[in-house]
């Protein structure tokens, strides 16, 4: 790969721009530059990897080093980058600047440097309060002292996330699709005696041989007792007869992920494990019926949390109803108590009750669906009702 030094500087020239060229989404960053000039911004400061992506269609993980998106309110954005990255984002089709670093060079004064050629005393910022880490705050601080970074981006970058694009969609709907694959896999392989990250393992593989090379989490298997820990991770726990198994899992496609649950039985079940089932998989379905533009996301959560408590059940429901999804498992909005926010038609997000019984067993049952003019999409489509998937 060819290095180049950081006074080197990439431009690249679509022969013709649209809407969106080459993953560069044109539409949604005149917004955000729009944003910036009603603000009354000098500087928006773009951190955080994914949202780099969304707005300019480069998408990179850059772990401990720099990657920045610089929007002004009246001239040409640029890119700060790894050097390493600069050849990539030059065929992405980004259309503005694109400034690389080298490793042992001072990224946030070279930062600076270009700033100043564009404007010499940027004065009022606007950054991610909820990605920046405090260090790299410290460095922009301390190249422009007199300026001032309380304008936080979040709420602004969120809602220009929120209503999807038909071409978003599209991808999320192909992630669902490598879900599904992923969860006829499991099911095929679950049997007593295999371990837990003997299923994860051979889901990841046979989607890796389709060419599907990154999950948008690591796939989680929980079994029996083991499920009743939401946040638990798989393990080399051996699955049992006669118990329910939790398959927990996404794929990433084109940027887009999917992320879907559901339960399985592996035997014959008892009465209880039969019933949490059963009254979860009522409480996903009334709200994934209840979906439609003008219901609130507190609404939507009250409709399956009414299910569960009616049962007797409602203190093992144990987190919020969903999340937002799109280009990360977790974006905005919450689907949860609380949030007042109305549905509009292109949002997106998961709806995932759960049933958590300690030292008993757990049960999630989950599909990400699109609001529709009059209901939902959902983005998977692998069955909901009880499977037994070994006898």
């Amino acid at each position: 790969m060819q290095y180049v030094t950081s006074m080197v500087v990439f431009k690249f020239y679509c022969a013709k721009i649209t809407e969106k060229h080459g993953g560069y989404n044109m539409e949604k960053l005149k917004e955000l530059q729009k944003y910036v000039k009603e603000q009354n911004l000098n500087v928006a400061y773009i951190s955080n990897y994914e949202d780099v992506q969304y707005f300019t269609g480069f998408g990179s993980d850059p772990i401990e080093r720099v990657l920045a998106l610089i929007v002004f309110p009246d001239a040409d954005p640029f890119l700060f980058a790894p050097a390493l990255e600069v050849e990539d984002i030059q065929k992405s089709g980004w259309p503005y600047k694109v400034f690389g670093y080298l490793d042992h060079e001072k990224p946030f004064a070279m930062i600076a440097d270009h700033i100043k050629e564009i404007n010499p005393n940027p004065v009022n910022w606007g950054i991610e309060m909820n990605n920046l880490v405090v260090d790299r705050l410290h460095a922009l601080k301390k190249e422009f002292p007199s300026a001032n970074f309380n304008h936080d981006l979040t709420p602004e970058v969120q809602r220009l996330h929120l209503i999807k694009t038909d071409d978003e969609i599209e991808k999320l709907r192909a992630a669902g699709r490598e879900a599904d694959f992923a969860f006829k896999v499991g099911f095929e392989t679950i049997k007593p005696g295999i371990t837990e990250a003997d299923v994860a393992a051979e889901i990841e593989y046979q989607l890796k041989k389709r060419g599907v090379m990154q999950m948008s989490f690591p796939t989680l298997i929980q079994a029996g007792k083991h499920a009743s820990q939401p946040h638990g991770d798989t393990s080399t726990r051996k699955i049992e007869d006669n118990e329910l198994v939790l398959l927990d899992l996404g794929t990433v496609h084109d940027g887009y992920i999917s992320d879907a649950s559901r339960t399985v039985a592996v035997g014959k079940l008892n009465d209880t494990q039969a019933d949490i089932y059963k009254v979860c998989l009522e409480a996903q379905l009334a709200a994934q019926a209840a979906v439609k533009p003008g219901i609130t996301a507190a609404e939507l959560d009250k409709i399956a949390r009414n299910i569960i408590d009616k049962a007797g059940y409602g203190k093992y429901f144990i987190h919020r109803l969903g999340h937002g999804m799109g280009m990360s498992e977790h974006e905005f909005p919450s689907i949860m108590e609380g949030n007042d926010l109305k549905l509009e038609e292109n949002m997106c997000f998961s709806l995932e009750p759960g049933i958590y019984i300690p030292g008993v067993a757990g049960v999630r049952i989950e599909d990400c669906v699109r609001v529709t003019k009059d209901g939902c999409e959902p983005f998977t489509h692998t069955a909901k009702t009880l499977q037994t998937v070994f006898k």
